[in-house]
């Protein structure tokens, strides 16, 4: 069985008692652990996720361009996007506004996967021998899972290619 911790970030007062500093709210997280019968469900479902990130990200692309760029109300952009397919939503971004959606940063297309990464981190320490007054500088290099953001397709072969260990048992 697989465990699987997803989420998205949200902006509401009520996700921490801190107090936000320059933020008109300040910003939380929704997750939830989720239990997956088998990698190839878990697969499934992290491919419609991404999936829906771009498609999220298109809509909130041509819309956001629509209002700043062409004065349009938030109303008038729903109205004009009402019905639309990507394809159309692409015409529009280039036809009008000049901009290839495929150019668009990975990080927006594709949206964050965080995944536990061994990452060796260097630090020096000065060792002093017994025998020494003063002491020596060293590198020292301690390895260490961190979690390390990835903006990268999922829904094909090459990432679980690259990374089989998140599919293996105790990972």
């Amino acid at each position: 069985m697989l465990r699987l911790h997803t989420g998205r970030a949200t902006n509401t007062a009520l996700c921490s008692s801190r107090r936000a500093t320059g933020l008109k709210e300040e910003p939380g997280f929704d997750g939830r652990v989720v239990l997956y019968p088998s990698n190839q469900t878990l697969k499934d479902y992290l491919s419609w996720r991404q999936a829906d990130c771009h498609i999220n990200n298109l809509y909130n692309t041509v819309y956001w361009t629509l209002i700043q760029r062409s004065g349009l109300t938030p109303t008038q952009a729903q109205e004009r996007l009402k019905g639309t397919l990507a394809a159309d939503k692409n015409e529009i971004l280039f036809s009008q506004f000049s901009i290839n959606y495929n150019n668009e940063p990975l990080m927006y297309r594709k949206g964050t996967v965080l995944i536990w990464q061994k990452v060796d981190e260097v630090t020096t320490k000065e060792v002093k021998l017994p025998a020494e007054m003063e002491g020596r500088t060293m590198a020292v290099t301690r390895t260490s899972m961190k979690p390390v953001p990835l903006h990268c397709d999922i829904i094909g072969d090459a990432f679980w290619k690259e990374h089989p260990e998140i599919l293996e048992g105790n990972s």
